[in-house]
């Protein structure tokens, strides 16, 4: 079985894939308590699917880009699992996550774009089922365009993107299908952050 989960916007996603089809899922409810929200949302899909850790075959995770605290949630849970398990784990960027929904709905010439906070976005364009740009960290202004942004980045700023659709989550069982399919680049386990953390140690 295939665990699959996000941490990389406010909230949390968790998926099952038992090789055919995702089988149990878990979406929090609650922005920004990754920590908390994670290990009961693995428990949750593995309950529902009658599996344990011991079920688990490989792990799949979103590698960003997000913020640092957040981010580091679900990359240091999947490389714990795979390693106390003995099983692989892929990392997948949380852009093109958002980018196969989007193309599952039919479309095919548009940008990405999450929430980076500090008034900035993460921002992927996508055209003919691949990622032709980014992801980067851009102001709004700097990146306005009247063409179709998905993403809860692009519903934050209406007056860069006028043209914005949904999702604006990142789903787990999307993540699922996309390594799966290996439908966009399999990456190791480490973030992208695309930027420095807050809290930095000066240099002695």
């Amino acid at each position: 079985m295939l665990l699959a989960f996000d941490t990389a916007t406010p909230h949390v996603t968790v998926a099952l894939h038992d090789g055919d089809r995702v089988v149990a899922e878990y979406a929090s409810s609650e922005a920004m308590r990754h920590g908390e929200m994670l290990a009961p949302g693995i428990a949750d899909v593995l309950a529902q699917a009658g599996a344990t850790s011991r079920d688990v075959s490989a792990v799949a995770v979103g590698v960003g880009p997000g913020p640092f605290t957040g981010l580091r949630v679900g990359l240091v849970t999947a490389r714990t699992m795979a390693f106390a398990l003995g099983i692989p784990v892929y990392g997948v960027c949380t852009l093109d996550i958002l980018a196969a929904e989007a193309m599952d709905a039919g479309h095919d010439e548009f940008s990405i774009a999450t929430d980076a906070r500090r008034k900035e976005v993460y921002l992927a364009s996508y055209a003919s089922r691949q990622r032709i740009g980014g992801p980067d960290v851009v102001k709004p202004a700097e990146a306005a365009t009247d063409a179709l942004v998905i993403g809860r980045g692009a519903l934050l700023y209406p007056e860069a993107f006028p043209n914005s659709a949904g999702p604006e989550h990142p789903d787990a069982a999307v993540l699922c299908d996309v390594v799966v399919r290996e439908r966009f680049a399999l990456l190791d386990p480490e973030p992208l952050y695309l930027r420095r953390p807050d809290a930095i140690e000066r240099a002695s």
